[in-house]
C-alpha cells in the first residue's frame, strides 16, 4: 500500500464508519494519546522501567498503527499529501544529514 492508497483508504473508513473526522484540535490531543501509549510500551519493554503484567499484552504495532492512523486523519483534513510531504523530508534530511551520521564517532 502507498502512503497515497492509505490516505484515500482512512478517508474512505472515516466516510463510512467515522460519520466525519474528529476537528484538528481533538485529533491532535488524540494523537498525543497515542504516542503516550507508544512511549510507554517503549519505555516498559525496551527501557529500564518494569513492564506491568497488564501492559504485557500490548501490540507495539497496532500502537503505533493508531499513530500512524490519526496522523493520516490530519493529513487528509488540512490537505497534506504525505507521499510527496514525506519524499521532500527525506531530500532534506539527504542534504543536510548526508556527511554528519557518518562523521559522528558517537555512532561508530
Amino acid at each position: 500500500m502507498t502512503i497515497q492508497e492509505a490516505q484515500t483508504q482512512v478517508d474512505n473508513w472515516i466516510k463510512q464508519f467515522g460519520v466525519r473526522y474528529f476537528n484538528e484540535l481533538t485529533n491532535m490531543a488524540q494523537l498525543t494519546e497515542e504516542v503516550g501509549e507508544v512511549a510507554r510500551i517503549i519505555a516498559r519493554r525496551y527501557g529500564e522501567q518494569s513492564e506491568k503484567e497488564s501492559d504485557k499484552e500490548k501490540d507495539l504495532g497496532d500502537e503505533l498503527a493508531d499513530v500512524l492512523f490519526v496522523t493520516i486523519c490530519l493529513a487528509n483534513q488540512t490537505g497534506v499529501d504525505l507521499e510527496a510531504a514525506l519524499k521532500r523530508n527525506l531530500d532534506k534530511k539527504t542534504n543536510r544529514d548526508s556527511e554528519r551520521h557518518r562523521d559522528n564517532p558517537k555512532l561508530s
